[in-house]
Parts: C-alpha cells; sequence; structure tokens
C-alpha cells in the first residue's frame, strides 16, 4: 500500500472521461478554455481590496451582534483556581513517528500492515537542526492503494500517532502502550468540491459546446455535483510550546486544538495538519480511472506564534449558517492571494497592501461626499437628472445579474445598497408623491414623479434633453450591434439571461458614455460650479491608482482601457474647470451664488456732533449769563 517511489509536484493527467479538477471532462477542454476566456482570473490587486473589504464587513456584524463572552470555566470542582498545566511531553523527549491511512474514521487496525504508511523513529521534540536541510523536517513519499469505495466518493482518512521512544499506539499491547505516552490526532484527507454545471446553448441555433459527457452526468447529478478530490501534499507541524497552558482558558481558536488530559491535567503536544499552503490548482479529481494516489506527507516543527497564524486562516467564519459562501473567500481567490505572498516582492506587497488601504479610505471619502452633496442640494441647476436615472437603470441591471449568476453574497449586499442610494437620489431631484386617489389595480397608490421647480426655469433641463438625444444616436445601434452579436456568438440558459448579459456587457464596455452629458451640460452653462468635486476628486484619485496597477500587474487589456477611458473623462472635466474661472454670479454646488455668500452691508452713517456756535452765545433753550442776573 505504501510503496515508495519518486516525487511528484502534481497530480496525474487525467484520462479519456476523467473529470479534471475544475470540473470538466478530459475531452472538454475546449469548455474549460472559453469559460476560462470568459472569466479572467482574479488579479492581486481586486483580491487585496476584496479581503479588506471583507474584513471590515465581518467586524462590523460581529461587532453589532456581539453577545459577553461565556465564563469560563477556570475553577476546579470544589471551587479552587486550577493550577497552570504542562506538556507531558518534556522538550528533547525521544519520539516515535506511526501514519497509518485508513478509509474509517476511527482506527482500530494496527495490525493490519498495509495501513500503516509512515514510521519514524527517534525523533526529538523541539529538534530544529536535524533532517536533510538541517530545519528538523523529514518527509517521506509513496503511493496509496484506493478501493472502489474511495473511487466512488469515499473518503480516505489519515491517522497520526506521536509516541515517547519504546511505546507502541495499540492500546491492546498492554507492554507497549501508555495512555499517557501517547499522542493521537486524525483527520479526512481528501476534499470534496462542488462542480457546478450551467446548461447554457445558443439561443438561435439550440447547440453548446459543452462536452456530452459534461451533459450527461448534469443529467444524472444535477447542476451541481460534490466531486472527492486530492492533493498529493500533507504537512504534520508538532507545535514546539510548553506554555503553562490553564484547561479553560485557552484562547480561541487555539483552544480546538489543545487537548488536556482529564486525569493528570496536563495537555498533549499540540499536532496541527498544515495544508495552507496546498493550492486549489493542484487538486485533481478521485475516479474510477485511478487506483493508486501519490502522496508526499512532511513533518516539521512549528513555533507557537507561526501556528497561531495558521489557525487563526484555518478558523471557519461563524456566519457560516447563513449561507456557505457568506464571507468566505473563493478558492480562486484564496490561491490568488498565496501566490501573491509566495512570488511578489516584498516591497511591492507591501505598497500594494498600503495602496489598497488608501484606495479604500478614498472609496469611503467618495461615498460620503456623495451622500452629503446630495443631501444638502438645494438648486439643480446645472445638474443632470436623466443621468441619475440611468444609474438607477444601470445599478438594477448589475444587480439582476449577478443574482442570476450566483455570484457572492457580500457581492449582492453591497450592489443592493448601492441601488438604494441611486432609488434615494431620485427623491432629491424630482418630487415624488403617492397619488391615492388614482390607485393602480384599485388597490395600491400610484407614484407620481414631478420636475423640481428649479430644474425646470433653469436651462438646464433642455440642455440635459438635448444632450440625451444625441446620446441616444450613439448608444441605440450600439446596443443593437452587441445585442445581435451576443445573440449569434455566445451561448446563455435562456431568453432572460441573454437580455441580463447582453446589457450587463454593454454596460461595462460603453457605460463610460453615460458620462458625457454632464460635459454637455457644462459646456452650455459655461459653468462647472455646480458639480460635487470632492466626490469626484476621491474617485478620480481611485481611478489613477487602478491605472498605476493595470499597468503593474497582469490584467486583461479590456480593463486596462476602461481604467483610461474614466481618466480621459475625468480630464475633460478638469480642463473645464480650468477654463470655466470661477464667477460669482454662478451657482455653487449648494444652491447658492457668491453674491448670497459675500452681500456688501450699507454703510452706518456718520456720527454727528451739534453745531459750532460763537462764543457767549448759548445753546437754544438756555439762558445767558445776564438774564440770570435778571432773575
Amino acid at each position: 500500500m505504501a510503496a515508495p517511489g519518486t516525487e511528484v509536484a502534481a497530480g496525474p493527467a487525467p484520462g479519456p472521461g476523467q473529470v479534471t479538477s475544475n470540473g470538466s471532462a478530459g475531452g472538454g477542454e475546449a469548455a474549460a478554455a472559453e469559460t476560462q476566456r470568459q472569466q479572467p482570473a482574479p488579479n492581486a490587486w481586486q483580491v487585496i481590496k476584496g479581503v479588506l473589504f471583507r474584513i471590515f464587513i465581518i467586524w462590523a456584524i460581529s461587532s453589532w451582534f456581539r453577545r459577553g463572552p461565556a465564563p469560563q470555566e477556570q475553577s476546579s470542582a470544589g471551587g479552587t483556581p486550577r493550577a497552570p498545566s504542562r506538556n507531558l511531553f518534556p522538550k528533547d523527549t525521544l519520539m516515535d513517528l506511526y501514519v497509518y491511512i485508513s478509509e474509517h474514521e476511527h482506527f482500530t487496525d494496527f495490525n493490519v500492515s498495509s495501513a500503516l504508511f509512515w514510521q519514524k523513529r527517534d525523533l526529538v521534540y523541539g529538534d530544529w537542526t536535524s533532517g536533510e536541510n538541517a530545519d528538523g523536517c523529514y518527509e517521506h513519499y509513496g503511493e496509496v492503494d484506493i478501493s472502489q469505495s474511495v473511487q466512488q466518493n469515499g473518503s480516505i482518512y489519515i491517522h497520526v500517532y506521536f509516541t515517547k521512544s519504546g511505546f507502541h499506539p495499540d492500546p491492546r499491547q498492554k507492554n507497549l502502550y501508555r495512555r499517557l505516552a501517547t499522542v493521537h490526532t486524525s483527520r479526512m484527507i481528501n476534499k470534496y468540491k462542488r462542480r457546478r454545471f450551467q446548461k447554457t446553448k445558443n439561443l438561435l441555433t439550440g447547440e453548446t459546446e459543452a462536452d456530452p459527457e459534461m451533459i450527461k452526468r448534469a443529467e444524472d447529478y444535477g447542476p451541481v455535483e460534490v466531486i472527492s478530490h486530492w492533493h498529493p501534499n500533507l504537512t504534520i507541524n508538532m507545535v514546539d510550546d510548553h506554555t503553562p497552558w490553564v484547561k479553560g482558558s485557552v484562547p480561541p481558536p487555539l483552544d480546538q486544538y489543545v487537548k488536556f488530559d482529564a486525569i493528570s491535567g496536563d495537555y498533549y503536544p499540540i499536532l496541527y495538519f498544515n495544508d495552507y499552503w496546498n493550492l486549489q490548482k493542484d487538486y485533481f479529481p478521485i475516479n474510477e480511472t485511478l487506483q493508486r494516489l501519490p502522496f508526499r506527507l512532511s513533518f516539521c516543527p512549528l513555533s507557537l506564534w507561526r501556528w497561531q497564524l495558521y489557525a487563526a486562516q484555518s478558523t471557519k467564519s461563524p456566519w457560516n449558517f447563513l449561507g456557505e459562501d457568506l464571507y468566505e473567500q473563493s478558492d480562486e481567490e484564496q490561491d490568488s492571494v498565496k501566490v501573491a505572498l509566495l512570488e511578489t516582492n516584498p516591497y511591492l506587497l507591501a505598497l500594494t497592501i498600503v495602496v489598497s488601504i488608501v484606495h479604500s479610505i478614498f472609496e469611503f471619502l467618495a461615498f460620503k461626499n456623495d451622500i452629503q452633496f446630495w443631501n444638502s442640494r438645494q438648486s439643480l441647476e446645472g445638474l443632470s437628472v436623466r443621468s441619475v436615472f440611468f444609474g438607477v437603470f444601470q445599478s438594477l441591471v448589475v444587480l439582476l445579474y449577478i443574482l442570476d449568476n450566483e455570484t457572492n453574497f457580500v457581492v449582492q449586499v453591497s450592489v443592493f445598497i448601492g441601488l438604494l442610494i441611486d432609488l434615494w437620489k431620485i427623491t432629491k431631484v424630482m418630487d415624488v408623491r403617492l397619488d391615492r386617489e388614482n390607485k393602480v389595480a384599485g388597490v395600491f397608490p400610484r407614484v407620481t414623479f414631478k420636475d423640481k421647480s428649479t430644474y425646470i426655469e433653469s436651462s438646464t433641463k433642455v440642455y440635459d434633453d438635448m444632450a440625451f438625444r444625441y446620446l441616444s444616436w450613439i448608444l441605440f445601434p450600439l446596443l443593437g450591434c452587441y445585442a445581435v452579436y451576443s445573440l449569434l456568438y455566445l451561448e446563455h440558459k435562456g431568453w432572460y439571461s441573454w437580455v441580463l448579459s447582453m446589457l450587463y456587457g454593454f454596460l461595462l464596455t460603453f457605460g463610460f458614455i453615460t458620462m458625457t452629458p454632464q460635459l454637455f451640460i457644462n459646456y452650455k452653462l459655461k459653468s462647472v460650479a455646480h458639480l460635487p468635486w470632492r466626490m469626484l476628486t476621491y474617485k478620480a484619485l481611485n481611478t489613477f491608482i487602478d491605472d498605476l496597477f493595470a499597468f503593474v500587474i497582469k490584467m486583461p487589456m479590456m480593463y486596462r482601457i476602461g481604467c483610461l477611458r474614466d481618466d480621459v473623462v475625468f480630464f475633460i472635466y478638469l480642463y473645464q474647470r480650468w477654463i470655466y474661472r470661477v464667477d460669482l454670479t454662478r451657482i455653487n454646488e449648494f444652491g447658492v451664488s457668491g453674491e448670497d455668500q459675500v452681500s456688501p452691508r450699507p454703510p452706518l452713517p456718520a456720527a454727528t456732533s451739534p453745531p459750532t456756535l460763537p462764543d457767549g452765545v448759548p445753546p437754544e433753550g438756555e439762558k445767558t449769563p445776564e438774564d440770570k442776573k435778571k432773575d
């Protein structure tokens, strides 16, 4: 069962009819290639932004719903505090390693020689200098024979035993077995992955490029099939730790791995199966064409702080009950992060992380200033109201498209929030009322929309209508051509999916044209004072950051062109700001002009003094000295 052999770096190539790791059959390379062309792999820049956003979401929700921690049991049954525990294996303890592979979760076949995969004697606990590479690591390669049950999606387990030198892990050998001298752990080493099959076809001809065998499997197993996969590498880590842990006070997630003896109160050495660096692309499916599985098993010591990092990464999200994909990265995103950590220059990686944080801050500031701008807006002069309605249509198409394609839940929530904000903007650019007299179907009040007076009375409405009329001469022919192309050359699940994918692809390709009506209004009004410049500045800075990484990181050419075309529109905004100088008579973004802010006050009247009288002449109503003497 454990026949030694040469090392392999990856699994064997799939044979005819074999299902590959991406869920396609061995003869369906064309379909797999087409799928990969339609869905380019995420780059490190997008992955890091997504990771930061999801960390923030998890932290926010956790803070909102967090309850007080449950009191931990730090005292014994008699009420006295528990004494610190010690590691049952002191440092430099001589150990023997036994590794068994079985199809049973609870292993008892110690006498079956074929179940023993690896035995290594006289290992030293806490030794960091032995081994072939003088790092304390040892490695064993072999091939695992599998039964028909494993070929048909059955499970296979690895059981690892460390005993002090001279002891045996079999409890039935009374003379050689000691409970406190044996540490054991096990886990399932095959991985079940979902393969989703979307039945698409050309809506005109009814033909599809999908492999016939894949179509048959989809009919037999449904649109989602669970397939057992295998990775040829696994590492067993023994944590070099002698911390005096106290039972009941080990912090999570470490408490899942620290096992205490019920009688002595001491803890066993911590064993950890480390598969963090196993990339998803190296997994291959287990099926009837495979008789033996290649397996390279390594043993290495592990420091406490590195184990804490691995344990934190492998801990599952507590919000999985809301959905398996909630706040969890996809396999491709995880691989992108690992590849970035392994292959990217450390300085470039650090710069990427810093810029990602700055990018997230700018996105938040742009969002905040956009809300503040529309909330405090008093006049609609100079603003394109039709662009607001088009933004609602664009957000609705994106939301329906990602719902139809089963995108990550976090993405769905973020797009839904963006749609709500766009709907809220409508209440700021138009008077929305409920007409309770003319009800829809006699039950629901009718929603009426009416242009605001500041929009009707100004020339903005005329220029806005004119801009969208000119824009329709370009958009509608392009939309028709793209719809014909999508219908002739692409496959879809149905007519509904065709409409959504056609509109979504069109908006991605030509959506930037919708920014041009505002440029036209600025040109006609010869002013840009009505624009939300703070929000535009933050978005422009984010676009420049995207430009930087678009040419540093490998990504599709269309994405790079998309970044550049947004820059062109913003530079036109800057040019208009330069040629249309500041004028106090123009209306600013708060609906007031400079004349209203700096209104001159009327001059105060000068202080008047009584007229100067000649000497000896008294003021009016006062007697002279001669008159006083006469009296």
